[in-house]
């Protein structure tokens, strides 16, 4: 059996990318796993974000591996949904022991033509969705006396970067909810960490408008190896992105029994960077 068979795993963002490695490695671990996502569009993002069909294909991948699993479609925006997610799970699952609030977006605008839609979107996916999610968990883990939380930051969260002071912004709250949530939950067998990823190969860094950030005078940015190069150019180790378990490892090494005294802390995968990086 695996190191974390009986344990049972919630995941925002679940659809694809990073939300599905980690579904994925979290099974292969032996936990059961629910995932959610919204699996829709939102206006202020100029690129497809996860489907009902990627989401359900998550599940499958989970259940090849012989564990248990849901799915939701949830909108991290909205507590009730996340309080419905959690309380589901715990109906059909029984238990919460990990959460991984993974679910956020990107945009990109200068600061005085960023919209305040944008902003606001942002503002309520990345951050305030992490929040939902956190908030909807902790009443259970609380009462168990155990559990462990791991939210998705960024390099972003640990320096200033142009065109995505919303994006920045949203990462550094995290960062900062984190280490205010794992003082509060100190005692209560409850850790609360944050993983600060580089680049991660996904599509929200392959898709058109991100090329065009790395590629700006490029009549229409292609992924060839000027892109690579263009994403290489800002990792230390010379490497385009890490991949989404890369990313993972990360997440099972703090929900393990080896993590058991790591809360309030920052976990880099970056390459790098955040020896750069001086937040």
């Amino acid at each position: 059996m695996g190191e974390l068979s009986g344990k049972v795993a919630l995941i925002t963002g679940g659809a694809r990318g990073q939300g599905r490695a980690h579904a994925v490695a979290l099974a292969s671990a032996g936990a059961d796993v629910a995932v959610c996502d919204i699996a829709a569009d939102i206006d202020s993002v100029n690129y497809p974000l996860g489907t009902r069909e990627e989401l359900a294909e998550t599940v499958a991948l989970v259940e090849k591996h012989d564990r248990r699993a849901l799915s939701f479609v949830a909108d991290v925006r909205d507590p009730a949904a996340m309080q419905r997610v959690a309380d589901s799970t715990v109906s059909e699952l029984g238990r919460i022991d990990i959460l991984v609030a993974n679910a956020g977006i990107f945009s990109r605008a200068p600061l005085a033509e960023l919209t305040s839609q944008a902003w606001q979107d942002m503002i309520d996916v990345n951050l305030t969705g992490v929040f939902n999610a956190i908030r909807a968990v902790v009443p259970s883990m609380v009462a168990q006396g155990s559990g462990r939380i791991v939210a998705t930051a960024s390099q972003a969260a640990k320096t200033g970067s142009p065109l995505m002071a919303h994006y920045v912004a949203s990462k550094w709250g995290i960062v900062g909810l984190v280490k205010s949530a794992a003082l509060e939950l100190a005692r209560s067998g409850v850790t609360v960490n944050a993983i600060c990823p580089t680049n991660v190969h996904t599509p929200m860094m392959t898709n058109d408008d991100m090329l065009s950030l790395f590629l700006p005078d490029a009549a229409k940015p292609i992924l060839d190896q000027r892109a690579l190069d263009a994403f290489a150019a800002t990792i230390p180790m010379g490497i385009p992105w890490v991949e989404p378990e890369d990313i993972s490892r990360a997440v099972l090494f703090l929900v393990s029994d080896a993590a058991r005294y790591i809360t309030g802390e920052t976990i880099s995968v970056s390459g790098g960077q955040s020896a750069v990086n001086v937040g």
